[in-house]
């Protein structure tokens, strides 16, 4: 068994980025921009953001948070959104989620200018990548299709299945495995037997946030195993996943921890696709 160390792989990544930023510096160039926008302030939210403040730092990407106030009016959201859309010198608006709960989040997310959609959820680069161009794609799914890239694990022609079909992971995901020609099985809330969609996969990937939903009598031998979720196990008060890690390690030929797997890459991703977008820019 092989820990798919997503830990080691974002930071081997993280060096080489901040290489490719600095060459661009040495230029006279300006740094990549990334603006992120809070509002109220949940503490999940809180902790990631301001480590996505400190990772974007440190590969030299100049980094703003924007903090709202959960009373924030509607209209004037819309208005920040629109303005950080005409500014030249800003590369990727990320609007941090949750959103308050009277927000509808999609129609935020949607007034993001796909130029500068850098978590990849506007209809049109979701469409791109529906239809395999090129395009901005979502941090959590390309993070991980690069972690398997990384430990050279093939995904043509596997059997995948995936567990969990949200509009950030899974469903995004989904797509993108289909246009690398795997044969891809998804799964979600109403699916009747789970194992019988994953006992014969040559990769599981589960992003329910349900812990322990992936056992090891649900996975064949030497199968790949990668788990999206994180949770705080209410008993131990540790962090963990979807899958029985202990256990499934056991089967597995490879598998992610939890944490230090997918969330990294995530990130990582994140700070890859903002240089994407400022290649773009400056080009022009």
């Amino acid at each position: 068994m092989i820990i798919l160390d997503g830990k080691k792989i974002a930071l081997k990544r993280k060096k080489e980025l901040a290489l490719r930023i600095s060459k661009y510096q040495n230029q006279g160039l300006r740094k990549p921009k990334l603006v992120v926008i809070m509002v109220g302030n949940d503490p999940a939210s809180e902790v990631y953001v301001s480590h996505k403040i400190k990772v974007a730092n440190e590969v030299g990407i100049d980094s703003q948070l924007l903090r709202f106030e959960n009373n924030i009016k509607k209209e004037d959201l819309y208005n920040k959104i629109n303005e950080l859309n005409k500014d030249a010198s800003i590369d990727g608006i990320l609007l941090q989620l949750p959103l308050p709960i009277d927000f509808v989040e999609e129609d935020y997310l949607q007034a993001i200018t796909p130029l500068k959609d850098v978590d990849g959820f506007h209809y049109i680069n979701q469409g791109k990548m529906l239809q395999g161009y090129d395009t901005i794609y979502p941090c959590t799914p390309l993070g991980i299709i690069n972690l398997l890239e990384e430990y050279n694990i093939n995904i043509n022609n596997k059997d995948i299945t995936l567990i969990g079909t949200s509009n950030i992971v899974g469903k995004p995901l989904g797509m993108m495995l289909l246009n690398k020609q795997a044969t891809v099985t998804m799964c979600n809330k109403n699916t009747k037997d789970i194992k019988k969609h994953t006992i014969g996969a040559d990769i599981i990937i589960s992003a329910t946030g349900k812990q322990f939903i992936i056992t090891e009598d649900m996975i064949k031998n030497d199968a790949v195993v990668i788990d999206v979720g994180i949770i705080r196990d209410p008993i131990t008060n540790k962090l963990v996943g979807d899958v029985d890690f202990e256990k499934v390690k056991l089967k597995a030929s490879y598998i992610t921890p939890v944490p230090g797997g997918v969330g990294p890459m995530t990130v990582i991703t994140l700070m890859e696709n903002t240089f994407v977008l400022y290649e773009k820019h400056i080009s022009k």
